[in-house]
């Protein structure tokens, strides 16, 4: 058994859940990913993809349930509310010193701006933003797939999942994207129809990257649908700086594939992380983050 406190953080997410431990210097001495953890779409199931990964964590650290107790655990998490979330979720990891958990938009700003005051505009899966400044922190969009999410990786695969469907029943012109999108249900609309009823907001996700694909190759239907997300994207940006936050950040694989389409006054507002949702999680607890040239020595 280890006697020294050590700092667990996991950024449970929509499309993937990841771990690290680190000791009471910021050195990180294991780390571990897995299935996504959406507490809002499936508690049980992100439960136990989050459990996985903490377990492989500690496993890669040598320590076992006994070291639990020295252990603080900082989570971010899709889909968090406060209030009977928190209860919940500390409930599920028991025997740790301290589990404490905040929604993942507020974990990626707190590692992105190394605690100081910032905004944050996450554009993944789903899609929000947040500012925090002088003490006050303010969430905007993130109201999940049915009431919010713009810009984000689930809301393009629809917007390209519907656009197939309006151009199989001629109500728009037709595109190499359309045409994409229904070869992958063999062309025919009842099985996109059957597939829509079961998917959840990752599997719509996992279509953005070839819209992504479409539109670098000038398909009008593909360039509409980013177009549009980058707007939407540029609108959360805005809305941080209007808040206060002077300096913002964009994390998420979507906002990467989408900087080519911002407007020139929202891509001049934002800056690169300096650390991610995972470390964002441990400097919540009151955990340390080493450079990353100390940590790998």
């Amino acid at each position: 058994m280890t006697s020294a406190p050590l700092f667990l953080g996991v950024d449970g997410g929509a499309t993937r859940c990841r771990a690290r431990l680190r000791d009471a210097h910021g050195r990180a001495l294991a780390e571990a990913s897995g299935a996504a953890a959406n507490i809002h779409v499936d508690f049980a199931a992100a439960i136990a993809a989050m459990r996985a990964v903490v377990d492989e964590a500690l496993g890669k650290a040598g320590l076992g349930d006994g070291d639990r107790e020295l252990i603080a655990m900082g989570l971010g998490l899709a889909g968090f509310k406060q209030g009977s979330d928190q209860t919940r979720v500390a409930a599920a990891f028991p025997g740790f010193r301290l589990v404490c958990a905040a929604n993942d938009a507020t974990t990626a700003c707190i590692g992105a701006h190394a605690g100081a005051d910032g905004g944050l505009v996450i554009a993944g899966t789903g899609s929000a933003a947040i500012a925090r400044v002088q003490g006050r922190e303010t969430i905007l969009g993130g109201r999940g797939f049915a009431l919010g999410d713009d810009g984000s990786g689930s809301h393009i695969g629809l917007d390209a999942l519907r656009s197939a469907m309006r151009a199989f029943d001629g109500l728009q012109p037709g595109s190499a994207l359309t045409d994409d999108i229904l070869a992958e249900f063999g062309g025919d609309p009842v099985a996109m129809m059957n597939w829509a009823l079961r998917a959840k907001p990752g599997d719509f996700g996992a279509f953005a990257p070839r819209v992504f694909e479409h539109a670098a190759q000038h398909d009008p239907v593909a360039l509409g649908i980013v177009n549009a997300a980058a707007r939407a994207i540029g609108a959360l940006t805005l809305g941080v700086v209007a808040l206060g936050a002077e300096r913002v950040a964009l994390v998420g694989g979507v906002g990467e594939a989408m900087h080519p389409y911002f407007e020139p006054d929202v891509a001049a507002r934002l800056s690169p992380p300096l650390h991610d949702p995972t470390d964002g999680a441990i400097l919540l607890i009151g955990g340390a983050v080493a450079p990353q040239r100390e940590a790998a020595q």
